[in-house]
């Protein structure tokens, strides 16, 4: 007998009109899914007019889920992974199911579709030709500030999860990381109702969050510019920048740092942290 297949199928983050007609094929075919919870799976299937066989396969009980399902593959059955909203495995189970599964020589088949993050990314007006996901980030302010440190200086865009419950904290937190003058976005509830998408620096994003519960709702992808890369037309500006660095506030020294050298005060400001990083180190 031959071995079956496992399909990672995306499925919709928010608008079920974004449910591919590949997608309902697949669902509606295979010997069983694997969801990461039945009930909102279940839903999704109601609304194809589907009655799939499901079974559960969430983080807590992946690694048993393994061997089963390797069985049910071998004996030539098809099974379909999907998480509760768009691809699996983006900040979702299967990374355990999907290597054994390819170790074990079993055919794989994606199913593409919507995935928060390139949706996010794909409307947020920041840098797109390359950028870094990051997933959640850690629950604890120590944790993300650290998080945040880490990539003070990474030129990429930054993309994140975070939960509504936290993300004012995320952004105070940020704030006093990357100061208030990098850009961010925050997409918010994308494809559903009450999608938002809005730009800012990171002070004038904090402040609108802070002043709309609204915003400290649902699902939440935060994205922030990478730090600029700055071309120093004066040779003496870094020079002049530690110096006033070590006499002066950092802001107050990159403004005047920038007046000096004719440069752009939001360059200088970011040199300044790279200057203030290295010397922490």
């Amino acid at each position: 007998m031959n071995d079956g297949t496992l399909y990672i199928v995306a499925t919709p983050i928010g608008h079920l009109g974004d449910l591919s007609p590949r997608a309902v094929e697949v669902l509606s075919a295979v010997d069983v899914i694997a969801a990461e919870d039945t009930r909102v799976t279940r839903k999704l299937l109601q609304h194809m007019g589907a009655d799939t066989a499901m079974l559960s396969l969430h983080e807590h009980n992946e690694q048993q889920r393994i061997q089963s399902l390797l069985a049910r593959l071998q004996a030539g059955d098809s099974v379909a992974l999907v998480s509760d909203a768009g691809t699996p495995l983006i900040s979702d189970p299967g990374y355990p199911l999907v290597r054994a599964v390819r170790q074990a020589d079993i055919k794989i088949v994606p199913v593409p579709g919507p995935c928060a993050v390139i949706t996010a990314l794909s409307v947020s007006g920041l840098p797109t030709d390359k950028f870094i996901f990051e997933g959640f980030l850690p629950g604890k302010s120590s944790g993300r500030r650290g998080k945040f440190e880490e990539l003070l200086l990474e030129h990429r865009t930054l993309i994140f999860y975070e939960s509504p419950h936290r993300i004012l904290a995320c952004l105070e937190d940020l704030e006093a990381v990357m100061g208030d003058h990098r850009e961010v976005v925050i997409a918010r509830e994308l494809t559903k109702t009450f999608e938002t998408i809005r730009s800012g620096n990171i002070a004038e994003i904090r402040e609108w969050v802070e002043q709309d519960q609204n915003q400290q709702r649902g699902e939440i992808v935060l994205l922030v510019a990478g730090a600029p890369v700055v071309e120093e037309a004066n040779p003496d500006l870094e020079r002049i920048l530690t110096l006033l660095m070590d006499e002066l506030p950092l802001k107050q020294a990159a403004a005047l740092t920038a007046q000096i050298c004719d440069a752009k005060r939001n360059e200088v400001y970011q040199k300044a942290l790279e200057i203030k990083e290295i010397k922490a180190k």
